[in-house]
């Protein structure tokens, strides 16, 4: 079902259409006025503040991803970690065994 959301950014209202609850849409709308916001001076037109705006944006969402890549890439190094590590602990067991049962 789609949702229409009025919302309000760099002090235009702009109806949105999304799928995303209407208060997923007013948290990145929210995030999109505080960015221009962060930018928006005098001598800036509005669509020049919504380009560096976007353009932070970017920046946010590309080291986000290279962060969860990151991360994800350390948790299949500590699962190969970990299954080295159980192979090792179960040869250990059987060789303790084998010595045990020797004697």
């Amino acid at each position: 079902m789609r949702n229409k959301v009025v919302v309000t950014i760099g002090g235009r209202d702009y109806t949105m259409v999304a799928v995303e609850d209407e208060e997923y849409v007013r948290q990145c709308a929210q995030h999109v006025d505080q960015q221009l916001k962060q930018i928006s001076s005098g001598h800036l037109s509005l669509a020049d503040a919504a380009v560096l705006a976007a353009m932070n944006i970017a920046d946010e969402y590309f080291k986000e991803q290279q962060a969860g890549e990151n991360l994800r890439r350390q948790v299949k190094e500590n699962l190969e970690e970990a299954n080295r590590l159980k192979l090792e602990l179960s040869e250990a067991k059987r060789e303790i065994f084998k010595l045990s049962t020797r004697k």
